[in-house]
């Protein structure tokens, strides 16, 4: 064998294995759930019926992806057949992180809609009334004692997030206010020469900084929107004032009024957040229910250093204007080919005769 036998060969077995590698991406072209950095993406395979490059992504921050295109060959490479349907591209779009599957769509609205009979009726009138013969400072003093109850609560949360500093401020906060700010009365602790804002956590951030899924979204009587997470980190909150104030305040005779001027207050300060979100809307109950997605996303976002810095904390009323984030696509979105243009006659000079 001469000294090129060995090296043809090696370029013929080459070439073999390039084929072969070519050939399998093209299958896995064909494949109908792909995962791509995490995020679901769904192709009918009824759809991609031709050979699809792997697919572009491109990440803008961790959590947030712009659509996940196949970008499908040139309309003039793919094969055509006369009579058969023109071929489409196939655009995934990807899920953003605050977008809660919502199953139970058709029983949550009918729950919303009850809720907001009784809202119009009964708790909307008493809450405005609430506010308008109560006095601001009055009310300021309600409002200031109900969250300065909740403080070792958003104390321990911090400490579970390893978020020290924060932690210790929301303890000065409830020392300063528990002792000068009479019971949590006054916020003091806002004021010179502290300046410590009022933050919001619990345990349901907890759990979603430390990546546990929402699950579906849930709109139930009484709570209204909520996800099975934060129902759970819910829980778990109010389990702890037993053992940080005592079990004096189970009893009814501290809970009821304590749950009656927490719902006027908090009906009360929302109200021109609910008109925002309800008045003159298409859809009442998907803005509500996204609003509410993406406020919690937003803190557990910024509890991870991604989020809106200083952003009004979810247990308070916005104070900008209310912009809420559409939700993407479910499935991809099916987009035809465009048509090549027909192509012109021959041209056939004047002077020459018709065959």
């Amino acid at each position: 064998m001469s000294a090129r036998g060995p090296h043809k060969a090696m370029l013929l077995a080459a070439a073999g294995i390039l084929a072969c590698t070519g050939a399998t991406a093209t299958a896995q072209g064909k494949c109908s759930d792909i995962v791509v950095s995490g995020v679901y993406c769904s192709v009918d395979i009824a759809i991609a019926d031709h050979a699809l490059p792997a697919p572009r992504v491109d990440i803008l921050a961790p959590g947030i992806a712009r659509p996940l295109a196949f970008a499908a060959a040139p309309a003039e490479h793919r094969p055509q057949h006369e009579g058969a349907p023109p071929t489409h591209d196939v655009v995934v779009t990807g899920r953003a992180s605050w977008e809660a599957p919502d199953p139970l769509a058709k029983v949550n609205l009918k729950t919303f809609e009850v809720t907001q009979e009784f809202d119009k009726a009964l708790l909307a009138p008493i809450a405005l009334a609430y506010k308008d013969v109560v006095p601001k400072p009055v009310r300021d003093g309600v409002h200031n004692f109900i969250y300065n109850m909740r403080e070792p609560v958003v104390f321990l949360n911090f400490l579970l997030q390893l978020k020290i500093g924060r932690a210790l401020e929301t303890a000065g906060r409830f020392v300063v206010n528990t002792t000068v700010g009479v019971a949590g009365v006054f916020d003091m602790a806002k004021r010179k020469p502290f300046k410590w804002r009022r933050r919001s956590n619990g345990f349901a951030n907890t759990l979603g900084f430390y990546g546990v899924k929402s699950g579906p979204f849930l709109f139930l009587p009484i709570v209204g929107p909520t996800t099975p997470r934060d129902l759970f980190g819910g829980a778990i909150d109010r389990l702890l004032f037993p053992f940080i104030y005592g079990r004096r305040i189970t009893r009814p005779q501290f809970t009821i009024p304590l749950a009656v001027l927490g719902t006027l207050d908090h009906r009360a300060e929302f109200d021109d957040t609910l008109h925002q979100l309800h008045d003159g809307q298409p859809d009442p109950y998907a803005r509500s229910r996204d609003f509410y997605l993406q406020r919690r996303q937003n803190e557990i976002d910024e509890l991870k250093g991604k989020g809106r810095k200083n952003s009004s904390p979810m247990s308070e009323a916005p104070t900008l204007p209310i912009t809420v984030k559409e939700r993407s696509p479910e499935h991809g979105v099916v987009e035809p080919s465009p048509t090549p243009p027909p192509a012109d006659p021959p041209h056939v000079p004047a002077d020459r005769p018709h065959p």
